[in-house]
């Protein structure tokens, strides 16, 4: 068997493809897989290291701060689906399966064209632009959320879910307790923006250290690594107002050890993290990226807060004092924070590789 993966810009549109990946390699003795990206976004470093055939072809997605960036991007258009038609009648694929992002519309588009069988993941609650053209076409659309179906017209659907790293439910729970050199019986509270950190979150977790006290709970903060030697600068300066029970950090290549150890998340609402929180049944307060396209995000986060999993902040109205009171609102109220949990883990669909595995191999 032969398949083409393709999706890019963003890792929630590459890690689910990375799990389909992997799941296909395990079930399909002697696949053959071929994934299909962009030499500039960040697919271009992940993949090889995930040890799969590479190819380009070269589109962007449009730049909508000006008129000219919008121009240039619509005219690789044509040249980008002549590079697609020419890597698929070379690679001649069973099955081509695309994860969303702009690269993913003209190797799925001429896949279609050409016959070849074509299946579609959407991650978000509101459909991106290119999988809302591609359901029209292709021959099987699979969603993360339900609340995506109806934005769509597709020939078949199925709600699946999104395939989550194994590794977050296979954290021992003390010994990572342990090793984050966190204490037992405390409130715990991570709080991330992605690898690259976020502004927002920062300033706010800035505030709240500064201005409130911390005795009765610990903190787990990943600011990013372009942000931490500022934050840290910051934060010395009143070195009376730091506690040994806040943990900062840059990045964390362990992070399913944190979120296994906590009791509640303040984060974006991409895909891929809500996935996982649901998977642990982690209570969160979202602050949706404001600049996602269509602002899936925060339709994402409302999924969630519709169903008592989680509250959101919307990002212009996040300080300090917000997010404190919010926090401890929850934390003082030990029924809703285990109702928030119950339903957070309601969300979760632990069997969505297997789903999404139904229908490809079918």
């Amino acid at each position: 068997m032969k398949i083409i993966l393709t999706g890019g810009g963003t890792g929630g549109h590459i890690y689910p493809a990375l799990a389909i990946a992997t799941e296909l390699k395990e079930k399909v003795s002697g696949v053959d897989i071929l994934y299909v990206g962009t030499a500039k976004g960040l697919e271009s470093s992940i993949v090889p290291k995930a040890g799969l055939n590479f190819k380009t072809i070269d589109i962007s997605g449009l730049d909508r701060s000006s008129m000219l960036k919008a121009t240039k991007a619509v005219a690789r258009f044509p040249l980008s689906f002549y590079q697609a038609w020419d890597i698929l009648r070379s690679f001649e694929p069973d099955i081509v399966i695309g994860t969303g992002g702009y690269v993913s519309f003209p190797v799925v588009y001429i896949a279609s064209i050409l016959g070849c069988k074509t299946v579609i993941h959407e991650q978000n609650a509101m459909p991106g632009l290119a999988n809302r053209h591609l359901a029209k076409r292709v021959d099987h659309t699979l969603l993360t959320f339900a609340e995506a179906e109806k934005y769509l017209d597709a020939k078949a659907i199925t709600v699946t879910g999104l395939p989550v790293r194994k590794q977050i439910m296979q954290v021992d729970r003390e010994a990572a307790r342990k090793k984050l050199d966190l204490s037992v019986g405390l409130f715990t509270f991570i709080a991330f923006g992605g690898s690259r950190g976020a502004a927002s979150i920062n300033n706010a977790m800035l505030d709240l250290i500064k201005r409130r006290k911390v005795d009765e709970i610990q903190i787990i903060w990943i600011t990013g690594e372009d942000n931490y030697q500022d934050i840290m600068e910051k934060l010395n300066e009143q070195p009376a107002k730091q506690s040994n029970r806040i943990k900062i950090y840059p990045y964390m290549y362990n992070i399913e050890e944190a979120l296994a150890i906590a009791d509640l998340a303040i984060c974006r609402a991409g895909a891929s993290t809500i996935s996982e929180l649901t998977m642990l049944g982690l209570p969160a307060i979202f602050i949706p990226y404001p600049y996602a396209a269509d602002n899936h995000q925060e339709k994402n986060a409302r999924a969630l807060v519709e169903k008592k999993a989680a509250e959101m902040v919307i990002d212009e109205f996040l300080d300090g004092d917000t997010l404190f009171e919010r926090m401890e609102k929850i934390r003082r109220d030990k029924t809703k924070l285990k109702k928030m949990s119950e339903n957070m883990q309601r969300e979760a669909k632990p069997d969505a590789i297997e789903k999404i595995m139904q229908v490809i191999l079918s």
